[in-house]
């Protein structure tokens, strides 16, 4: 819970740097300067501690999951400059819910009856942040934004599988490595030179980049996604306030409400699921 609470903050304040520059450029290049000055992050990390260190025991996996980031990030840097953060943060909290339906979808996992009833709640508080939002053309960037949440619950959910047999610093120096190498040639389309003060936004954005993911990658190792989504609400109170302090934006009462239904939800299915696990038998071994 520690972990995640750590990373919210983290991800709150690099969504504030990443949107203030990527209203400056194309947002392709500013997806790409965001990973790539993660990556130089890193490097003193293998410096230090050895190639062998960080080579993957599932090297197909890091680039599936790579490659499906990269595909999110590039809806969620496309829709970025025209959505408030505390909208963007409210869309986002789909997450679990896409995480839900693609466990049941991709990993076999039984849905119930219990889990239809939470993703329909889910998506009734979506339509409240979205649809009030829909009039005019920047409007649609909020459907934009909502695109990228079941691409990214994809992600976190390779994630999730990694974790069994990867280190949480080999999960996020490989997203590193791979998200900067597939989005380098949709950054070089429209590529303009940064300032100084681009590069150093973005190196910044680097190191709580890769604090933020390292931390949710740890958060994931230690306890199953749906027992810390409930934290995620805080990222609202966070991109709030930094939204009022950088861009003069305010969440509407829609927000407000669509992101109270949608956490409800979330923490209500997340309580059940808690529940239904089972205790193992004293008579069996836990590894039966």
């Amino acid at each position: 819970m520690i972990w995640m609470a750590i990373g919210g903050v983290m991800f709150s304040v690099l969504n504030t740097i990443a949107r203030y520059f990527a209203m400056q450029m194309d947002p392709f290049e500013a997806q790409f300067l965001r990973y790539f000055c993660g990556l130089i992050f890193m490097l003193p990390l293998i410096w230090h501690q050895g190639v062998r260190a960080y080579v993957p025991n599932d090297l197909k996996g890091q680039f599936w999951r790579g490659g499906v980031h990269t595909v999110g990030l590039m809806f969620w840097f496309t829709a970025l400059p025209h959505i408030p953060l505390a909208d963007m943060t409210a869309i986002g909290f789909t997450g679990p819910i896409f995480i839900m339906l693609g466990a049941a979808w991709f990993l076999g996992e039984p849905m119930r009856k219990d889990r239809w009833i939470a993703a329909a709640i889910g998506f009734a508080g979506v339509f409240l942040v979205v649809f009030p939002n829909l009039s005019g053309d920047g409007g649609w960037y909020n459907l934009v934004m909502l695109a990228s949440s079941p691409i990214f619950a994809a992600s976190f959910l390779i994630t999730k599988h990694l974790t069994r047999t990867e280190k949480p610093g080999v999960i996020v120096m490989w997203q590193s490595i791979t998200v900067t190498l597939f989005s380098l040639p949709l950054a070089l389309l429209n590529w303009q030179q940064p300032t100084l003060l681009q590069w150093a936004g973005f190196m910044v954005t680097g190191v709580l980049g890769t604090l933020g993911h390292y931390s949710l990658t740890k958060a994931f190792s230690e306890a199953d996604i749906s027992s810390t989504q409930s934290l995620r609400f805080l990222d609202l109170v966070w991109t709030t306030i930094l939204g009022w302090m950088v861009f003069g934006d305010l969440p509407s009462q829609w927000t407000w409400m669509g992101a109270a239904v949608i956490l409800v939800s979330t923490i209500w299915i997340a309580r059940r699921e808690g529940r239904r696990k089972e205790i193992p038998s004293p008579t069996h071994s836990s590894e039966t």
